[in-house]
């Protein structure tokens, strides 16, 4: 059984940072490509930041280049999304994810606030 489960979220001020962390189990995570995905306060869910299965290769939206960096343990099956220069329009749940096959598994999601 798949399961992800992130954490990580929280309230925060523009420009600071956090770290979101996801723990994967139920597949084999060296084998996959995992992914962060947001979704702001009503609107729809967009890809962040995507990383190989042996992080040697990553992918970001044009929005947060340079502010957040994902990144992997294949050894702890876990895999991380670090932001900083935190904006407003950041604020969103943010959902770990990974394709297997044609199906796509998300964990429950952690919220990021970024606000004054």
């Amino acid at each position: 059984q798949v399961r992800l489960v992130e954490s990580g979220g929280g309230l925060v001020q523009p420009g600071d940072s956090l770290r979101l962390s996801c723990a994967a189990s139920g597949f084999s995570f060296d084998d996959s490509v995992m992914r962060w995905s947001r979704q702001p306060p009503g609107r729809q869910r967009e890809l962040v930041a995507t990383i190989s299965n042996d992080g040697g290769m990553t992918h970001y939206v044009d929005s947060v280049k340079g502010r957040f960096t994902i990144s992997r343990d294949n050894v702890k099956n876990m895999v991380f999304l670090q932001m900083n220069s935190l904006k407003s329009e950041d604020t969103a749940d943010y959902y770990c994810n990974v394709r297997l096959g044609t199906a796509v598994h998300w964990g429950q999601g952690t919220p990021v606030t970024v606000s004054s």
